[in-house]
């Protein structure tokens, strides 16, 4: 291991390219880390520390940045800051210290900051709000072909509700690219057909998927992988699909119960939020009993 004579301040800008270049993270979602790491550089420079080096980060110094976090009080509205903000702030400490140690540079362990047991209360909602939607939905890079495939899936489960198995057996050739609101038949249990539409926003990140691709496979989403797939059929698994979501969870800070059919939940409960009918939400689901809609 090195020992940086780097302050831990001067190591962000380094931090950033290496979330751009080896993690192919978003322009957002560096945004927010740099935001967040900021926080971090202030609380040094209230503690006399502005020049600490990353060797030099005791466990000591993580307590007491909890401590100011949960005393912390927002610049917009006077409150102290939420939960899952301070956690925001902490998960972008500890992807820093994870770059220390990927570069061999001496730092305290980043497993040493714990999230404490609050976080596991989030475990019990089975929807995100919008805005930790949005939160999701900016993590992948737009600029690598594996980073628009993965937002098209986010968005077109989230516009359309779609099961998994569903969203897996997708085929090009089932969509109108020429229209904006796009219907699609899907066939459910029992050979029963129900309609469901994607939107023009997840519409929009379709194409631009879509228009990357080179390859003659028929299926919508593609694993990239090339020892996958035979005679050009590379479709996605189910489990490609969840591995994808929780890739962008992990990366996002948000609650690690969150999975594709958690994006199924935040669809029909933002269809609910804005005052659809009951039955019409079933339907668009493809639920055959209420109960499970309710």
């Amino acid at each position: 291991m090195e020992k940086s004579t780097k302050p831990i301040k001067n190591h962000i800008t380094d931090f950033l390219e290496y979330c751009e270049v080896d993690k192919g993270l978003s322009d957002k979602t560096q945004e927010n880390y740099n935001r967040f790491l900021n926080k971090f550089v202030s609380f040094l420079k209230i503690k006399n520390k502005s020049n600490l080096l990353p060797g030099q980060l005791t466990a000591e110094d993580i307590w007491e940045y909890k401590l100011f976090l949960a005393r912390n009080r927002s610049s917009s509205t006077g409150e102290l800051l939420k939960k899952t903000t301070q956690h925001y702030y902490l998960i972008a400490l500890r992807a820093l210290m994870y770059y220390f140690s990927d570069r061999d540079i001496q730092s305290l362990p980043a497993d040493k900051i714990k999230l404490g047991k609050d976080s596991t209360r989030d475990k019990k909602i089975k929807f995100l709000n919008l805005e930790q939607i949005n939160t999701l939905f900016d993590s992948p890079n737009l600029k690598t072909k594996i980073g628009k495939r993965d937002k098209a899936i986010m968005e077109v489960l989230f516009s359309t509700g779609l099961r998994v198995t569903e969203l897996t057996s997708l085929n090009i050739d089932q969509l109108n690219l020429k229209s904006a609101d796009q219907e699609l038949s899907i066939t459910g249990k029992g050979n029963k057909i129900r309609v469901v539409y994607i939107s023009e926003r997840a519409m929009h990140y379709l194409k631009n998927y879509l228009a990357s691709r080179t390859d003659n496979s028929p299926a919508l989403f593609i694993n990239y992988k090339p020892s996958v797939g035979i005679h050009n059929e590379k479709r996605l698994t189910i489990r490609s699909i969840e591995r994808i979501i929780k890739k962008y969870v992990k990366l996002s800070g948000l609650p690690i119960y969150t999975s594709p059919h958690t994006l199924r939940h935040s669809y029909a409960t933002d269809l609910l939020s804005q005052g659809a009918d009951l039955r019409a939400i079933q339907e668009l689901l493809g639920h055959s009993s209420i109960t499970t809609t309710q």
